[in-house]
């Protein structure tokens, strides 16, 4: 199976997030399972070049606050809702939540996004995560790892949760999947920089989630 990565770079890269470390850590553990593996640096020509393409995973940032504008291509627009009609499997990593702001088919198919003003997260810590289950009955073991507590997300639309977190006295969804139409989606909170994905337990959960989203292609 295809897998593209479009990762954060330009006015989709931001001084918290390190993409340009974490993406090439997303394709390994990706080639480990079988993946043929695309990273596109340019995220807008990712969304225009979806062909093909069995699995589009977004580890990027938020265009808006950069200083550099431009409007989208509309061929970028039009790619990512044609692959969303013929059913590709997508994964948002992290900071996704809060990228492709432009793209109005993003949110609803990811079926959440961070609200400025409203969503946080704590200082980057030790996280116990709960797992749960995938629809296909696949079982998410717990496990710990070093990374940012999403919260106070805005939800879009059904979702099965899958793993979970504490912050600040509240649980909360670490990763979750959905289908949206004909297309499974998956989102992982989790992703902030290289010590997440140090976590065993957490390349088994990207994994997990990897095989699910792709599972009826």
């Amino acid at each position: 199976m295809r897998a593209l990565i479009a990762t954060g770079t330009g006015r989709y890269a931001d001084p918290w997030h390190p993409y340009s470390t974490t993406s090439p850590l997303i394709a390994d553990l990706l080639r480990e399972d079988g993946y043929d593996v695309e990273i596109d640096e340019d995220v807008d020509h990712a969304m225009a070049s979806l062909d093909g393409i069995d699995l589009l995973v977004v580890n990027a940032g938020d265009s808006w606050r950069s200083e550099t504008t431009r409007p989208v291509p509309v061929l970028a627009l039009d790619g990512l809702h044609d692959a969303l009609a013929r059913g590709i499997g997508v994964i948002g990593v992290h900071a996704a939540l809060s990228s492709l702001r432009d793209y109005p088919d993003w949110p609803v198919a990811l079926g959440g996004m961070w609200v400025p003003g409203l969503s946080w997260h704590p200082p980057l810590d030790t996280i116990s995560v709960e797992g749960g289950s995938l629809p296909d009955g696949t079982v998410v073991a717990d496990f710990t790892v070093d990374d940012e507590r999403y919260t106070r997300l805005q939800a879009f639309g059904e979702r099965t949760v899958v793993a979970r977190h504490e912050a600040d006295g509240e649980i909360v969804p670490t990763a979750w999947v959905r289908e949206h139409g004909p297309s499974r989606i998956a989102l992982d909170a989790l992703g902030h920089d290289e010590r997440s994905w140090a976590s065993d337990g957490h390349r088994a959960l990207f994994a997990q989630l990897a095989r699910w989203v792709t599972a009826a292609r």
